[in-house]
Order: structure tokens, then sequence, then C-alpha cells
């Protein structure tokens, strides 16, 4: 199971019509790999709230600005902050 479901990406940006079902499914697929990278771990169905957070919040951003290119991690920086493994 993945660790934000296409349901619960439609649910948050409340998009009703199933044509933009393969758009969602990509900014989802692209936002697990970014933050996966950023945190250094592997999303499950069972990550932490604030790491799907992240996810939706990322998935809305590419979603509501298709023309802008890719969407800043700051944008969800304060919640990913807690999970980044340190490197030393």
């Amino acid at each position: 199971m993945p660790s934000v479901t296409l349901a619960e990406a439609r649910l948050f940006l409340r998009v009703t019509d199933p044509a933009e079902d393969a758009l969602i499914q990509l900014l989802i697929d692209a936002a697990v790999e970014r933050v996966e990278a950023a945190i250094g771990q592997v999303m499950t169905e069972t990550s932490p709230a604030p790491l799907r957070l992240c996810l939706l919040m990322l998935v809305a951003h590419g979603f509501e600005h298709r023309e802008a290119g890719e969407a800043p991690l700051a944008l969800v920086e304060p919640w990913l902050a807690p999970f980044r493994q340190v490197r030393l």
C-alpha cells in the first residue's frame, strides 16, 4: 500500500473528475521520490502524518502550479526537518 493513495490525494485536492487521475498519480510518485531522498527513508502507509502531509502539499503545489515546474522543498521543510537523517 502506498504512503498516499490516489483517493486521498483526490480528496485533498477536491478533484472529482477521474480525467485528472494520471496527472495526480504522477505527482504522487514524484513527491514520494523527493521526500524519500530528503529524509533518507522509504515512505510506507505507516509513515508519520507529517511526512504524508508533505506528500499531499507537494502534490497540491504541483497540481495548482503545473507550469511553474518543481515545487520547492522549503514549502514542506518544517515537516521534513525532524525526519531528516543526520550525516557527518
